[in-house]
């Protein structure tokens, strides 16, 4: 149990969560507040764009993430609607440093705005190397901590989750709710997200219970929780805990003790179904969880098998979602068509992981669906939206 949450840290705290896109679709631009010009660009040529990955590290993981990045991006310069791009990648080593080094090197070299890197102190970091370039980055980061300025995160932050999650259960008729994080940086931001969610949309709070990230932890946070639920009457359990962390045995003692989503609905933070043996957990069994358009994330997932002959990394399509806003934009023939004003346009894109608009603040927000998990398979009890359903924020 300490190797799983030994884990859990290292993956918590390069902050990286799954998303992908295909084919987006730019509509009009809505300016965005006290936001950089960008840099203006040739519209009849070849639009230099920097793609940093974590390559060179020597982990094999690193590596794999890497490719599929630079293969999700080259996917989508397949069709970009007459526009075209000129990638050129940079290794960064999973390192921030060499990370502020190579983006401070692409942009000398001609690039007009970044992709990457993935971890979230290597982003900060290019950010603040290239901020007086007027270069944007379009970080695959999804901590919305770095999130501001020149630095957008493209994947699928805590607060959008939150957001879907309660919108739904309050429709669903859950008003009061217990928050169950853990003590990291992650489970705070988590915790903070749900908490924000709930006050915003009129829920009630009757409960947070915050738990060490350790076995002994974990299973001392039990009955803390059972009093929660139940002294209060709570009508569901938000968990922040992903499979790689607390999950299992959460999902285990929380039944046991009493509480379950046959009593109190259980919800989730992360995604339930990655990787798929989490479906077979009796814990997870009709909890609600939130994720990316099924039917189109498939769409993607099969284009990149046909051309790659594997399936893309959980988070490698958000290298197609970057080149396609790109491609989306540059083909409308706007000299001025990577200015942060430009990709921020109120009404968003269209992709494989679904709808998604980029925030002026930095963040995201992307069309989720609600699914839960009944007999070990997926159902979804929500779609993900088609549209934003206006043009502003």
């Amino acid at each position: 149990m300490f190797a799983v949450f030994k884990s859990a840290r290292k993956a918590l705290h390069r902050m990286v969560l799954p998303g992908a896109l295909l084919l987006l679709a730019a509509c009009d631009t809505i300016p965005g507040a006290g936001l950089g010009t960008g840099p203006g660009i040739n519209t009849s040529e070849p639009v230099p764009v920097a793609i940093l990955v974590p390559g060179g590290s020597g982990v094999t993981t690193d590596e794999i993430l890497a490719q599929s990045l630079v293969n999700s991006a080259r996917l989508a310069m397949r069709d970009l609607n007459g526009a075209s791009v000129d990638l050129r990648v940079f290794q960064t080593g999973g390192d921030a440093a060499t990370a502020a080094a190579q983006a401070q090197k692409a942009v000398d070299e001609g690039a007009k705005i970044i992709l990457g890197p993935v971890y979230a102190a290597s982003a900060n970091a290019v950010g603040n190397a290239v901020a007086d370039e007027n270069v944007t980055v379009l970080s695959f980061s999804n901590n919305s901590a770095i999130a501001g300025g020149n630095v957008f995160v493209l994947g699928q932050t805590f607060q959008n989750t939150a957001d879907r999650m309660i919108s739904y259960a309050l429709g669903q008729g859950k008003q009061s709710f217990v928050i169950v994080h853990g003590q990291d940086s992650a489970g705070t931001q988590g915790r903070d997200a749900i908490s924000a969610a709930i006050s915003r949309q009129g829920g009630s709070i009757v409960g947070t219970v915050g738990y060490a990230l350790s076995q002994q932890d974990v299973i001392a946070s039990v009955p803390q929780i059972r009093s929660a639920v139940q002294g209060n009457a709570a009508d569901a359990v938000f968990l922040t805990t992903d499979t790689a962390s607390a999950l299992p045995l959460l999902s285990q003692l929380l039944p046991e003790a009493g509480i379950s989503s046959e009593t109190t609905q259980f919800m989730g933070l992360t995604r339930w179904d990655i990787p798929p043996q989490t479906l077979s957990l009796p814990g997870v069994q009709g909890g609600w969880f939130a994720g990316p358009d099924p039917a189109a994330s498939a769409t993607f997932s099969a284009q990149y098998q046909a051309a790659y002959g594997d399936l893309p990394h959980p988070i490698g399509g958000l290298a197609f979602d970057g080149i396609a806003a790109i491609g989306a934009l540059v083909s409308q023939g706007d000299t001025q068509a990577l200015s942060p004003n430009a990709l921020t346009q109120g009404a968003g894109f269209r992709g494989a992981s679904g709808i998604f608009r980029l925030r002026p603040d930095g963040t995201n927000e992307r069309g989720l669906a609600v699914a839960t998990i009944i007999d070990s398979q997926v159902s979804i009890l929500s779609p993900a939206p088609q549209s934003f359903g206006g043009a502003g924020f």
